[in-house]
């Protein structure tokens, strides 16, 4: 049952991950804002995350898995039941930093757990690339539920119909046996973890590449309605909105493909920081066409090619430091998870901004010497 937890806790990340993408377009009339302000409470939820980040992992060391991740279910299942209700930015604020609270729990015991339970523990960038599939699953199906939903119903049943999937593994979470941390929280522990250049390298990658993916989490939604919306300017706002939520749904599926793909290479570990570093520069190139293309039929496609390569860079990353710091996997995971985050709080709010005097498609180009620094830092922590 423990296998079963720690991937329900990286679906359910994934859920939290791919809300703000799923349900902005919806969201932004309902408050009445623009979108730098929706920005905003992208970068506020990302903040929180990575604040969380840091704390959750040490509190992992401390009181072991089953705590936090029962914790992370109901956090964010509460978050979402307030989310469908409230109709003012201020009184959104508050659901953002409850959701922060609870996808890091789930994101710690989910990733920590995994390089542990799968594969005997002997190849963690293989456990971490399998396991990261039902990131995936849940960056598909939040777009494609909430489609469906918006459609059928309210915004506010949409919404708390998410809440009523996030809150049903805690029943699981509850009852099952979990291994011990592998050692205890200590704070010289702590701030060994903060000195070691590995770790520091792993959470420069993950800034970079946080940058990137929340980027396309909660910009591709945006993206392809401006396309399609310049392209069919007749066509009614309800399917725009609906086929333009799909992208992600696209991008989610590309982005579970390739973590099953690379998850069934073994000794992932071992070529980890080739096979980043390779899929890193192809997905700036891809980038390149999303930024210069004109016609919207070639928007999923994009989607698509952009979830695979960016697919096994987070898992792998996260493998390759585990590999080369195996003790106090929860500390470990926080700070490289931070990164990530500080990634998530400042690029979305940039291109946010910049899509209010430009477009998005355009604001999408910075994105690309993102992708050149992953790989530097990937060449470097391949060298330590």
């Amino acid at each position: 049952m423990v296998n079963a937890v720690a991937l329900l806790c990286v679906f359910g990340v994934g859920l939290g991950f791919s809300l703000f993408g799923s349900i902005g377009i919806k969201l932004m009339p309902r408050l009445g804002i623009d979108r730098g302000r929706f920005g905003t409470l992208i970068s506020i939820y990302m903040f929180t995350c990575l604040v969380v980040s840091l704390i959750i992992g040490m509190v992992t060391d401390k009181v072991g898995y089953g705590p936090v991740a029962v914790f992370g279910f109901a956090a964010t299942a509460l978050s979402l039941f307030l989310l469908a209700r409230m109709r003012t930015y201020g009184s959104v604020v508050p659901c953002c930093l409850l959701l922060g609270c609870g996808a890091m729990a789930l994101n710690t015991a989910g990733n920590t757990l995994i390089p542990v339970v799968l594969f005997g523990g002997q190849d963690p960038a293989r456990a971490s690339n399998l396991g990261n599939v039902f990131f995936g699953l849940g960056l598909f199906l939040t777009p494609l539920l909430v489609s469906l939903l918006f459609r059928k119903t309210t915004y506010s049943r949409a919404v708390s119909a998410l809440g009523v999937l996030i809150l049903v593994p805690i029943v699981p979470a509850v009852l099952a046996a979990y291994p011990k941390a592998a050692a205890g929280f200590s704070l010289s522990e702590a701030a060994s973890v903060l000195a070691s250049p590995i770790v520091l390298l792993g959470a420069a990658i993950l800034l970079f590449y946080g940058c990137l993916e929340t980027s396309f989490c909660n910009w591709l939604t945006p993206y392809a309605k401006e396309l399609i919306s310049r392209e069919h300017p007749d066509r009614e706002e309800g399917a725009v909105d609906a086929t333009a939520q799909r992208t992600l749904s696209y991008f989610a599926i590309a982005m579970m493909a390739g973590r099953l793909i690379t998850s069934q290479i073994k000794n992932v570990t071992h070529y980890g920081v080739g096979i980043i570093i390779g899929v890193i520069l192809v997905a700036a190139v891809v980038i390149f066409g999303m930024g210069i293309v004109k016609k919207a039929s070639r928007v999923p496609v994009l989607a698509a090619l952009a979830g695979l390569t960016l697919a096994p860079c987070f898992p792998t990353t996260v493998g390759l430091v585990f590999s080369k710091h195996p003790a106090n996997l929860g500390s470990v995971f926080g700070v490289i998870f931070a990164g990530c985050m500080l990634g998530g709080v400042v690029m979305p709010k940039v291109i946010g901004n910049l899509a209010k005097g430009a477009t998005v498609q355009k604001s999408l180009r910075l994105l690309i010497p993102i992708c050149i620094l992953v790989a530097a830092c990937v060449l470097a922590l391949g060298a330590i």
